[in-house]
């Protein structure tokens, strides 16, 4: 439940939640965030985007004092006057993920896999195309062999036999998490992450940081990938009015759609409040 007063940290995820349909943020937004930051608020994204997205990103929230990326595998410090500092750098290895994607096969069939393996600006993600990637631009094919012969960030899976949410539910019950972390990010795909990453995790590096403690941390989310976050954060969990059903069950309170600016519209109010 949310407190009163204001929080000591904000934290939002980018894409359907502060970022528009039409992948803009608008100037609104940017002023509101700019305002949460001159009340001696830090601001964090916490997003699914890969450090390959790092411009993007800081574009679409310039007010960022951390980054939590690549679900939470990521983490950077962009407050240290000295340039930006790596907090947090995990990596799955390639023959786990071998393992682990012969492990669902065999329960699911075959799955269109690819890795992101490389933090370069722009680079693309490798593996099999499916028609339904929304990025085909940053998409280079390879096979599976040489997907799986490094590390990864994280890898993304589907099969056109089962719905996203049911191949995230039947991945959970075959890979243990001790293995890898299991999520989907509203792409219709399962996202493979290494053990013990998630949006929660990745803030816990920025809040020990910050000496912040969870209960102080108000977050925004819209997709399955920011439960963790919305279990961790104890101020307060605000959902955008398209966020998946799950995460609005598990808000505080809803706000408006990302294309309104529900984000923005909710931090104004709090700050005038």
């Amino acid at each position: 439940m949310t407190r009163p007063g204001l929080p000591k940290l904000v934290a939002t995820d980018l894409d359907g939640t502060l970022v528009r349909s039409d992948e803009t943020v608008s100037a609104y937004t940017h002023e509101v965030l700019d305002r949460v930051r001159a009340a001696g608020i830090p601001v964090v994204c916490a997003t699914g985007r890969g450090p390959r997205l790092t411009e993007l990103t800081r574009n679409d929230i310039r007010a960022a004092d951390f980054l939590v990326m690549a679900g939470g595998g990521r983490v950077v410090d962009q407050s240290d006057p000295a340039g930006p500092l790596v907090l947090r750098d995990e990596r799955l290895s390639g023959a786990v993920l071998a393992r682990l994607v012969a492990d669902l096969e065999n329960v699911v069939g075959p799955l269109t896999v690819m890795v992101e393996a490389s933090d370069e600006h722009d680079a693309p993600l490798w593996g099999d195309y499916h028609p339904s990637w929304p990025y085909p631009d940053r998409f280079e094919a390879r096979t599976r062999a040489e997907c799986l012969s490094g590390d990864v960030i994280k890898a993304f899976a589907r099969t056109a036999g089962h719905h996203v949410d049911a191949l995230l539910e039947t991945a959970r019950r075959i890979i243990p998490a001790e293995v890898a972390s299991l999520t989907q990010a509203g792409l219709g795909f399962i996202e493979i992450c290494p053990p013990g990453v998630d949006k929660a995790s990745g803030l816990t590096v920025v809040a020990q940081r910050l000496g912040v403690d969870p209960a102080e941390v108000l977050v925004f989310g819209d997709m399955p990938n920011d439960l963790p976050m919305f279990a961790w954060a104890g101020w307060g969990r605000v959902a955008v009015s398209n966020a998946h059903p799950t995460v609005r069950a598990a808000s505080d309170e809803v706000t408006l759609r990302n294309d309104d600016d529900g984000v923005a519209v909710y931090l104004d109010r709090l700050l005038s409040r």
